[in-house]
């Protein structure tokens, strides 16, 4: 049976530029730059969590029907996502190696060799204390990397055909994404009654760096995927989801402050996320807005702007080069822009190129192989 083509969501593709940009600005800049936008910007820690949700829906969008069908194979799946995620990986931890002198000062001998070991393998986040080692988002990876694993198996869950049922397994993953959060808070297993962004014991880097707690968002974003399918593209109901889901996150993060924050990662804001995937994947104002061109450019580029942001703007600032060709008048504006057209450089002739080439390779080994 052929398979029939998923259409394109150019609105959640620039949704994704936004999102990056916003991890950006979180690190590199000062939010009240950015007027009403600032609560975002000032905690834009979340957007992180918005892209592994994200990551849940896109695989089920993509996949679910040939899983269902028994169509999809595991060996082109883990294929089809190896040559995605590693390239770019790889390339952005030769990109910082200079970053690795930094490790070898701040760690212990018998630190640094396991970091140097584990991240290249996409493991570090099993060991919290090294899951930022080498390059500070890259643990990011780590996690998607499990969740394409276990994915063949999780998207033949058999989840509910009909919307009410459906919607109770989704609010019950919502609950099971805020469980160990609040155990935390309750616990208060690192010594802090008040943890906040700058706690850094074993158990809040375990809490937001390591994969299991990460599980409830990614299994939301394959269920909503199902209930994408019961909503017309053009229907008025995801206006009115999207318009729901995005003043609703301005609001929390508006009272970020104040929100409980080890809940901030993934658990609380799960269905706020959903509201406005299900708003942008249909056909209205705001998924027009979204779906702009340039912005869809650089969603598509968003994986390789986050993961060389970091290091590629030490990189910049380390180097002093702005200051040596008199344009630091420019900044922090110009290093954005770097980063941006850095980002859509290595997509163009890193990530396309090194995608092509590890399909083909592998293929043809399988077919030597059969």
């Amino acid at each position: 049976m052929a398979r029939v083509k998923k259409p394109n969501l150019p609105a959640l593709t620039g949704l994704r530029c936004f999102a990056a940009l916003n991890i950006v600005f979180f690190h590199f800049s000062n939010p009240k730059w950015f007027g009403p936008f600032a609560p975002i910007v000032d905690n834009g820690y979340t957007s992180v969590s918005f892209f592994l949700l994200m990551s849940g829906y896109i695989l089920a969008y993509n996949y679910a029907d040939r899983a269902e069908a028994g169509q999809l194979s595991t060996r082109n799946f883990w294929i089809a996502r190896f040559s995605r995620l590693y390239p770019v990986y790889l390339f952005a931890l030769v990109l910082s190696l200079g970053m690795l002198m930094d490790e070898w000062h701040v760690r212990t001998h018998a630190e640094f060799a396991l970091g140097v070991t584990l991240t290249p393998l996409l493991v570090q986040g099993w060991v919290p204390p090294l899951a930022t080692f080498w390059n500070t988002p890259a643990w990011t990876m780590c996690t998607e990397a499990f969740f394409y694993l276990i994915f063949p198996v999780v998207v033949l869950w058999k989840r509910p055909k009909k919307l009410w049922p459906l919607l109770g397994v989704m609010a019950g993953l919502w609950v099971l994404g805020m469980i160990l959060p609040s155990l935390y808070m309750w616990l208060h297993p690192d010594g802090d009654l008040h943890p906040g962004r700058y706690t850094d014991g074993f158990w809040m880097r375990a809490l937001k760096f390591s994969p299991p707690p990460h599980v409830p968002s990614f299994l939301f974003g394959i269920a909503l995927a199902d209930l994408d399918g019961m909503i017309g593209r053009d229907s008025w109901k995801r206006l009115v989801f999207g318009l729901l889901g995005m003043c609703g996150l301005y609001v929390i993060l508006y009272y970020g402050d104040r929100m409980p924050y080890p809940l901030m990662h993934d658990g609380l804001l799960m269905p706020l996320f959903g509201l406005a995937i299900l708003g942008l994947a249909g056909q209205n104002l705001i998924a027009r807005f979204f779906g702009f061109a340039p912005f869809a450019a650089i969603g598509r580029a968003s994986y390789c702007l986050y993961l060389l942001h970091f290091n590629l703007w030490l990189l910049i600032h380390d180097s002093h080069v702005l200051e040596k060709l008199h344009l630091t008048q420019f900044d922090p504006w110009l290093s954005y822009g770097l980063l941006v057209g850095g980002a859509l450089l290595v997509m163009r002739f890193v990530e396309k190129p090194s995608q092509r080439w590890i399909r083909g390779f592998m293929h043809a080994e399988g077919a030597g192989a059969a």
